[in-house]
């Protein structure tokens, strides 16, 4: 039987209600005494390192569940995280980015309804996180209302619904249906795994909109070591802000260029507002990335070196298929 670790670190699957609204305080071996089919699954011990709605997690906690994971590596078949739903795709992600090349799967999963309601998807997740943690496919993902999305490529797409999370640009990995793991991708076995111990969380994330003053760019460069532009369509810079620009580069900031639509990606070649500034700049692109996992691949990517050429070697590799291009 499969020895499988559950990490529980609070989220609405963990909640109950108080006068204040819906907080984290369901323990994990609550959690499972409310799935007891999970006792024929596979053997499973539990840890509880943090009780949080997941608005509040930050990058030190990733940090925290990767070294956690490392110090059990050896000890379990698998794992799985119980998270709230609304960072839930920055920590796979993030995860993603820390634990690379994992033979056993690394699964997040969490709910929009706590699992002590009378209605409530949280059971069936759960079930079916243990489930793919225990058919021994590798890789850091996310488990959710049947769908088995690649960490890199999640997004919450829905507040309420319970297909709360769609694989953006990239198909699913797999599904969970009727109890029985359908794999769509196989995964490949790419060497031992490699687990890091740094980000740089300077990272900050710049959304245009029209009319916005050019300071922000200046301001948002205090603040940061690397800075996503989020812009239009297939991305592009207006003019207005192309001296602003200037200033960043000189300062050795690295300047990443986003799109703020979620599907198909950027592709600064095609207009000329777009092409001007990836020739005039060489500035990294996102291509078909997600918006958490370009944020967490820079802070990633920066927390390993300041060599530029070295950023853009790691930024444009690809890591749990988080681009294609």
């Amino acid at each position: 039987m499969k020895k499988i670790l559950l990490i529980a670190t609070g989220g609405t699957i963990a909640s109950r209600k108080t006068e204040e609204g819906l907080a984290p305080s369901i323990t994990p071996q609550e959690l499972l005494a409310h799935v007891p089919d999970a006792a024929a699954l596979c053997q499973i011990h539990t840890l509880q390192p943090l009780n949080l709605d997941s608005t509040n997690i930050r990058p030190e906690h990733w940090l925290e569940l990767a070294r956690l994971i490392e110090d059990h590596y050896s000890a379990y078949d698998g794992f799985v995280l119980c998270h709230g739903t609304d960072t839930l795709a920055y920590t796979a992600s993030a995860l993603s980015y820390l634990i690379q090349h994992t033979r056993k799967p690394i699964v997040l999963t969490g709910a929009q309804r706590s699992i002590d309601e009378d209605t409530t998807d949280a059971k069936v997740n759960l079930l079916d996180a243990l489930r793919y943690a225990c058919a021994g496919d590798s890789g850091v993902c996310i488990v959710f209302g049947s769908h088995v999305i690649a960490g890199t490529r999640a997004r919450k797409s829905r507040t309420k619904s319970y297909n709360a999370f769609t694989s953006l640009n990239f198909p699913d990995l797999a599904s969970v249906h009727e109890s029985r793991v359908v794999r769509y991708i196989p995964w490949e076995d790419q060497g031992e795994p490699v687990f890091y111990h740094k980000l740089n969380t300077r990272v900050f994330l710049l959304k245009l909109t029209p009319g916005m003053d050019p300071a922000a760019f200046a301001m948002a460069g205090q603040l940061c070591d690397g800075l996503i532009i989020e812009s239009y369509g297939m991305g592009g810079i207006p003019h207005l802000y192309l001296e602003e620009l200037d200033r960043l580069i000189q300062a050795g900031k690295t300047v990443v260029m986003a799109t703020q639509v979620p599907q198909e990606g950027s592709d600064l070649s095609v207009y000329q507002v777009g092409k001007h500034v990836k020739e005039r700049y060489h500035l990294l692109e996102t291509y078909d990335m997600t918006l958490e996992s370009t944020v967490t691949k820079l802070m990633w990517v920066l927390g390993q070196t300041q060599d530029q050429r070295e950023i853009r070697r790691l930024f444009c590799q690809t890591v749990n298929y988080d681009m294609l291009f």
